[in-house]
C-alpha cells in the first residue's frame, strides 16, 4: 500500500498522525513529485482504511509544513519546498543543494576584469578605479532557475582566474589561490524583479524576489568578495531563531537556525 509502510491501529501516536508522515516520507523519498496531484480524501481515506476527518487533518498538517497545497475546485497537489535561509555556518551552493538531493549546476553570463564601481570598491575597501573580476552566474537545482549571482574578487587576488560552468567558484579559490573563506555578512532586500531577471529565472515579470548582498571575508577579516544576487521568493524563505539572552539589556541576538548558509 505504502513505501512507508501501514497504519497501526495499536500505536500510541494518532492515526492522523501516522498518515501525515507517511505521506511526507513518500514526497520525500519521490514517490510524489512537485506538482504531482495526491489522490483525492476519499480515495485516501479508502487506501489507509481510516475516516475522512483522519485524512484531513493529516493533509491540513503536510499543507502547514509546506509539502503540499490545496488549490480549490482541482485537488491536493505535491508543493515546492522552499530553502531555508538563515544565519548559518558557511557552505557551498553544490552542497547545499546536494543536503537537499538536488544537483547543482551554473550558467556562465559573464566573466571579466572591470573597474569596479563606487558600490563594489567600497564593500571591498579598494580605492576608487580598482580592477576587480566579476563573474555573474545563473545558480540552478535539479535544473531549475534558482538564482543570478554577481561574484566581485579584486583582481590582483585572482590574476588568470577563468570560470567553467558547473566548477565552485570557492573550490578554485581555495585551491588555486588560497583563499579561505572565514565569515560573511549578508543583507536581504525584498524587490520585485525586473524584465531581465524575471527571463533568467523563468519567473513572471514582478514576481517577488530577495535583492541579497554579500560580503565575505579571509581569516584576516580583509574583504575578497562582494557578491550581488537575485533570489526567488518562492523558493527561499528566511529563517531565523531569535533568542533572548540573559541580563538587563534584553537585547535580541540571532542564533543558528539549524541548517548552513549557502554562498557561492
Amino acid at each position: 500500500m505504502s513505501i512507508a509502510g501501514p497504519l497501526d491501529k495499536a500505536l500510541p501516536a494518532p492515526l492522523y498522525h501516522q498518515l501525515q508522515a507517511v505521506l511526507k516520507a513518500e514526497i520525500e523519498t519521490g514517490k510524489w513529485r512537485p506538482d504531482d496531484q495526491l489522490p483525492t480524501e476519499t480515495k485516501l481515506a479508502e487506501l489507509y482504511k481510516v475516516a475522512k476527518i483522519t485524512v484531513r487533518q493529516a493533509l491540513q498538517e503536510l499543507a502547514e509544513r509546506g509539502y503540499i497545497r490545496r488549490e480549490h475546485g482541482r485537488g491536493t497537489f505535491v508543493e515546492r519546498r522552499t530553502f531555508d535561509e538563515g544565519p548559518r555556518e558557511l557552505t557551498s551552493f553544490t552542497e547545499e543543494m546536494r543536503r537537499h538531493e538536488l544537483a547543482a549546476s551554473s550558467r556562465v553570463l559573464s566573466q571579466r576584469r572591470v573597474v569596479a564601481d563606487s558600490r563594489v570598491a567600497a564593500a571591498l575597501h579598494l580605492p576608487s578605479q580598482s580592477l576587480v573580476f566579476r563573474l555573474k552566474r545563473v545558480r540552478l537545482a535539479a535544473g531549475e532557475p534558482m538564482s543570478i549571482q554577481t561574484a566581485h574578487i579584486p583582481a590582483a587576488f585572482v590574476p588568470g582566474l577563468e570560470v567553467r560552468e558547473n566548477v565552485s567558484l570557492y573550490e578554485v579559490l581555495q585551491s588555486r589561490y588560497h583563499l579561505y573563506a572565514a565569515r560573511a555578512r549578508e543583507t536581504y532586500f525584498a524587490v520585485a524583479a525586473d524584465a531581465l531577471a524575471a527571463k533568467l529565472l523563468g519567473i513572471p515579470a514582478g514576481s517577488p524576489v530577495f535583492a541579497v548582498e554579500r560580503v565575505t571575508l579571509l581569516p584576516n577579516e580583509k574583504p575578497f568578495e562582494f557578491v550581488q544576487s537575485v533570489v526567488r521568493g518562492d523558493r527561499y524563505a528566511i529563517v531565523l531563531d531569535l533568542v533572548k539572552q540573559d541580563g538587563a539589556n534584553g537585547v535580541l541576538t540571532l542564533r543558528s537556525a539549524g541548517r548552513k548558509r549557502s554562498y557561492t
